[in-house]
């Protein structure tokens, strides 16, 4: 029982010096080690995700059709307005042709049958259909110079060229449907006839036809980068939110996402500088500033955190732009730290 107790007293000692040399060798490493003790120059931490300037724009089809035509591919650069899929449109471009022609048997008729005082109404029916005619013909040669540039057969003033024809013709037809507006608008206007009303009908045909063709192309909305492309010539696509054709964004400028817990939010400002880290660059640290932040709390969409009500609000997302060309690729999860003053 004896040597029982003093085994104890001995592991106990043991122990007990064992804990002071370590006390010893930790304030040495504190006060007289050589190398430099790290300071922490960040007052919050949060998770992250990059995306583009502009988000990610996810582009798909507005109707069930095939694939006629894929113009891009992944990481080319687009225009604004720049066609990118273009599904089969034959039934569209038939059905269009068909309603201009009876567009044109309307017109003709009303002429034959015009109700006087009408005058300035009719004029300005004819300038709006006439505009409108001109928008589309200038959408269409857009597409083609744009296509032609990529190709090396076109020039950048073709397409300055095409954008600003496009850009007057949307001008004409505003400036044509205000007019529109106030010839209406004048009082003891005749009731029109039955063929003015024919011809209201067929042009509103004409548009309905036109704007199926323009649901076969889908089109750059900005400027950007192809990041995703799904679509391939000659399968079938459907609309689907779920499964984009193409998703796009503008990468000239590279922003992160963040997740700033509830606890924090008062440490963040605007203009506050802050870097992101990532575990494919270890060992490098991206600088960028807090442009944007949310201006409510909401749950947290970059990774969960544990069971929580469906209520429950967690976090403030935070915008980060980043300074100069990175590496880091959109959808990649980062650390975002936010310095002190």
């Amino acid at each position: 029982m004896l040597k029982r107790i003093g085994l104890i007293i001995l592991v106990i000692a043991a122990l007990g010096g064992g804990y002071l040399a370590f006390d010893k060798i930790r304030a040495a490493s504190s006060y007289g080690s050589e190398e430099p003790v790290v300071e922490i120059n960040w007052i919050a931490a949060a998770p992250g995700r990059v995306e583009p300037k502009s988000g990610e724009i996810r582009l798909g089809a507005s109707l069930l059709g095939r694939v006629d035509e894929v113009l891009v591919k992944v990481d080319d650069k687009v225009e604004e307005g720049e066609l990118l899929i273009r599904l089969d449109d034959a039934e569209a471009r038939a059905r269009l042709a068909s309603a201009e022609t009876q567009a044109e048997a309307a017109r003709e008729d009303n002429e034959k049958n015009f109700v006087s005082g009408r005058e300035d109404v009719r004029k300005a029916e004819d300038a709006i259909y006439s505009a409108e005619r001109a928008v589309t013909g200038a959408r269409i040669e857009l597409d083609y110079a744009i296509g032609a540039k990529r190709t090396g057969s076109g020039s950048e003033a073709a397409v300055a060229d095409a954008r600003r024809r496009l850009k007057e013709a949307n001008e004409r037809l505003e400036r044509e449907r205000i007019a529109f507006v106030k010839a209406q608008s004048k009082s003891n206007l005749p009731a029109p006839s039955r063929a003015e009303s024919a011809v209201s009908t067929a042009r509103t045909e004409v548009r309905m036809a036109e704007a199926m063709l323009d649901k076969t192309r889908i089109r750059a909305p900005s400027n950007g980068t192809v990041l995703v492309l799904n679509a391939k010539q000659g399968e079938i696509v459907a609309p689907s939110p779920e499964q984009p054709l193409i998703v796009m964004g503008d990468m000239s400028v590279v922003r992160v996402k963040a997740e700033v817990d509830e606890g924090d939010v008062g440490k963040i400002k605007l203009g506050q500088k802050a870097f992101v880290r990532s575990i494919s660059h270890p060992g490098k640290e991206f600088e960028g500033k807090v442009e944007r932040l949310a201006p409510s709390l909401a749950q947290p969409k970059i990774g969960p955190r544990g069971p929580r009500r469906a209520n429950d609000v967690e976090v403030m997302e935070v915008t980060v732009d980043l300074e100069g060309t990175v590496p880091l690729l959109p959808g990649m999860r980062v650390d975002t730290f936010f310095r002190k003053d």
